[in-house]
């Protein structure tokens, strides 16, 4: 669900079984995968999805990335993953993504430096119109 107020895109996920570590609460490495999907789910609802990526051979590549986790993550307890833009010039961007949990307190944040990936030539390459409106900058 995309807030066009502010380019905030909410997705929710339900902690499984799968998710978690021998401590019973979600694996590190878990968070970085479901703030992934949340990701590909931000720009799919806003037509680039993996489908274009394979057909125009551009798509989106991580550069960098800082994550804190803040507050467990148990068992069944359902999680918002906010999604937005924090800024975007001709090739580099700033994502920032949120965990909240069932009370709305933030459990893990992630920031991640992104740019747009040529398969073809194998390059970063300028952000698009479409890139930008998939990423809620325009």
């Amino acid at each position: 669900m995309a807030d066009q107020a502010n380019k905030k895109f909410s997705w929710q996920f339900t902690v499984l079984e799968t998710h978690l570590d021998t401590f019973g609460h979600m694996n590190h490495a878990t968070y970085l995968q479901l703030f992934e999907q949340a990701r590909w789910e931000f720009v799919t609802a806003r037509g680039y999805g993996l489908e274009r990526v394979q057909k125009e051979k551009i798509g989106p590549t991580i550069l960098g990335l800082e994550i804190k986790y803040k507050r467990e993550l148990k068992l069944r307890e359902r999680v918002t993953v906010e999604s937005e833009t924090l800024e975007f010039n001709s090739k580099f961007g700033r994502v920032r993504q949120r965990m909240l949990n069932e009370k709305g307190e933030e459990c893990a944040v992630i920031e991640l430096t992104i740019a747009l990936f040529d398969l073809k030539n194998r390059k970063l390459v300028r952000a698009t119109d479409e890139w930008l409106k998939a990423i809620g900058v325009l």
